[in-house]
Order: C-alpha cells, then sequence, then structure tokens
C-alpha cells in the first residue's frame, strides 16, 4: 500500500472518529464537561527533558470543578529523538459529588508514573504510542494502573498549519475491576510556531455502564 492511500484512509478514520463520537454520546448515559489542559517541554539540552502539564476539569463549562491535575517529570530521549522514557510525579485533586447531590467531597492523590513515548511516520502521517505504569496513592488506599494510549496527528496538507488530531486510551488496573476506563477523542489542532499549538476538540470517557464526554481546549509549549 502506498503512503498516499495510507494516508487517505487515516485521515477518513479520523473523520469517521469526529462524526461518530456525538452519536455515540447520545447513546449513552453521559455529562457534558469542559477540560482546558496544558502541556509543557522544557529541553534542558538534546537528551533530557522536563515535563510539565497542567488539566483544569470541569463538569460543565467552566466552573464546578471535577479534578485539578498537576504533573511533572524529568524525561530522556534517544533513538534519533523517536523514542523517550520519563519518571513523573502527579497530583490530583478530585471533587466528587456524592450521588444526585450537589454536595461534593474532596479526595487527594499523589501519583508516581513512568512512561515509555515512541513515535512513527508513514508519511505526513505522525503516530504516537505511549505505555505508561502508574502508581496511585489515593488518600489512605493504594492502586496501580497500566495505559496505553495511540495517538495519530495528520496535517491538512504539507504547508496548512491546521492538522487532524484522533487518539485512544485504554486503562487497566492492577486488581479487579481490571478495566477501568478507556478515552475515544478527535479533534483539530493549528500550529503557531515550532514551539507553539494548541488543539480543540471532542472527547467521550466510558467506563462499563456510563460515559463522560468533554470538550477539551489544549495548548502545548515548548521551550
Amino acid at each position: 500500500m502506498s503512503k498516499n492511500k495510507l494516508k487517505k484512509k487515516i485521515t477518513l478514520a479520523v473523520l469517521t472518529i469526529l462524526l461518530a463520537l456525538p452519536s455515540y454520546m447520545n447513546a449513552q448515559d453521559s455529562d457534558f464537561g469542559n477540560w482546558l489542559i496544558y502541556f509543557g517541554n522544557k529541553k534542558l539540552n538534546e537528551q533530557w527533558n522536563i515535563h510539565n502539564e497542567i488539566q483544569y476539569r470541569n463538569y460543565n463549562a467552566i466552573g464546578d470543578l471535577e479534578q485539578l491535575l498537576l504533573r511533572t517529570g524529568l524525561g530522556y530521549t534517544f533513538n534519533e529523538g523517536k523514542s523517550n522514557i520519563l519518571f513523573g510525579y502527579g497530583y490530583i485533586l478530585s471533587e466528587n459529588h456524592i450521588g444526585n447531590s450537589d454536595d461534593k467531597e474532596t479526595v487527594n492523590e499523589h501519583r508516581i508514573f513512568q512512561q515509555f513515548i515512541t513515535t512513527q511516520n508513514v508519511g505526513s502521517v505522525k503516530l504516537n504510542h505511549r505505555y505508561r505504569f502508574e502508581q496511585r496513592f489515593v488518600e489512605d488506599d493504594f492502586k496501580m494502573r497500566f495505559r496505553y494510549f495511540l495517538g495519530i496527528n495528520i496535517p491538512f496538507n504539507k504547508t496548512s498549519p491546521y492538522y487532524f488530531s484522533a487518539y485512544n486510551e485504554i486503562f487497566l488496573n492492577s486488581k479487579s475491576a481490571i478495566f477501568d476506563r478507556n478515552r475515544l477523542y478527535g479533534g483539530i489542532g493549528y500550529k503557531i510556531n515550532d514551539n507553539l499549538r494548541i488543539e480543540m476538540g471532542y472527547m467521550n470517557q466510558f467506563f462499563e455502564t456510563t460515559s463522560r464526554d468533554q470538550l477539551n481546549i489544549m495548548t502545548f509549549v515548548t521551550f
């Protein structure tokens, strides 16, 4: 199969995800929220980098906090820049509704994680694989979780700063229930320059019997 044919098929798959997600949302018992996300990457040199991340998650458009996530880590790049291993720490503050009421309970989590990222290019199409292992200290409970992320990035054309973006990420627990959640996302991004891009998309996060839907607005900064 030629690279152009493969690119067309992947583009069609991304468009299918974008069109199918709203229908999937209507078929689920789901609420719609908003995530505001910042990803930062500080290059120390050609090999070493510091990752920093802020996610402000809301139950609605904004103002009803669901979760505040702060994450950082030290990474090492190798394989001609195509692979990165990272050791990190995250703090997560969750505001969970109690039943169907407006009352909330606060949950604090400290998280240690290790991850491996590898990228590959098929023509102008970029594939991103991320494997992450987490050790989670949730209040007085200890949990472990494995995550696999597959992302696709497709520019509109060779010169356009716009691109399609899609990913699927599955979460698996080390104990029952093994299946934790799955995230399916499709969006459109804009590359401002080599160090800055923004992206907006729709994500469905589904569990065994319920799901939640989010509008994701993301900023990626390399400095």
